[in-house]
């Protein structure tokens, strides 16, 4: 006679909090393959170490020469915190192509036959993610201390500035994963690009919303990477926009409200892809 086992969370009632338990577990478990996955494949690591570099060459050496805020202000004093939260916006297509090479790859459709629990590869996706996110964030800091930028707003205020950095990408996790799922093929996902790169560049990261055409400067404010970069440059004490208007002027709000707005709408949706993906 033989006996199988399985998880105790999809194959017989029980309390919540086993269930919580062999969720985190599971999730575990995915974010372990993932980290591996990153070690084992120098090129996504070098891609992670280059990319900060060529954007801070780029966008503060080579376009920031020309460049004039305001006000007589430092320019890499105000384009790194922008450099800090485009490296966080512009992550999440990086989410959908992983997730988009799984669920091509059938590795995907392996992990929904499988007793774990329904949102354990999109939560273990999220949290490993974060972790990357976190590397990149102290390369980038790293750099940047390198090129003579530095944080003026004290330990707490810093912390607190990466927190929100953080908040972010978590964010935009979620929508990474929706797309991944929802692509058709992962050449669709990279085709992507073509609208995410408006979404990090017609913001407050490289130019004052206020130097914009009026139309387009609105456009600006109200992009949660602008949030996110004016209140990390607050909180570093950084020269900020000095247009004036509400959502400039209460961007740590918006900086908290616009992730968890994110995270509301896109977290219940990518789970709920995730299920109904055929078998």
């Amino acid at each position: 006679m033989t006996t199988s086992t399985a998880n105790p969370s999809t194959t017989e009632p029980d309390s919540l909090g086993r269930r919580a338990s062999w969720a985190v577990v599971d999730c575990w478990t995915i974010v372990r393959r993932d980290l591996t996955h990153l070690v084992a494949q120098p090129s996504l690591i070098a891609w992670q170490l280059g990319f900060p570099i060529v954007s801070v060459l780029l966008f503060v050496y080579v376009f920031g020469s020309a460049m004039d805020i305001g006000g007589g202000a430092d320019y890499t004093a105000y384009a790194m915190p922008g450099m800090f939260t485009m490296t966080m916006a512009f992550g999440f297509m990086n989410t959908a192509m992983a997730v988009a090479v799984d669920k091509e790859r059938g590795v995907t459709d392996r992990f929904r036959s499988m007793p774990m629990a329904d949102s354990a590869v999109v939560t273990g996706r999220g949290v490993s993610d974060v972790l990357h996110a976190g590397l990149d964030l102290v390369i980038l800091a790293a750099i940047a201390l390198v090129i003579g930028w530095r944080s003026q707003g004290g330990l707490l205020a810093t912390i607190a500035a990466f927190g929100l950095l953080l908040l972010l990408r978590f964010s935009l996790i979620w929508v990474g994963v929706y797309l991944g799922l929802v692509a058709r093929s992962v050449e669709t996902v990279g085709n992507l690009f073509a609208l995410a790169f408006p979404f990090g560049m017609i913001s407050s990261v490289f130019t004052p919303p206020h130097l914009m055409p009026d139309w387009l400067g609105v456009i600006a404010m109200w992009n949660p990477v602008s949030a996110t970069a004016n209140a990390i440059r607050e909180l570093f004490g950084n020269p900020l926009p000095t247009g004036g208007a509400w959502i400039e002027e209460n961007a740590l709000l918006m900086a908290v409200a616009w992730p968890l707005l994110i995270t509301a709408v896109f977290l219940p949706l990518a789970v709920r892809t995730f299920r109904k993906l055929s078998r």
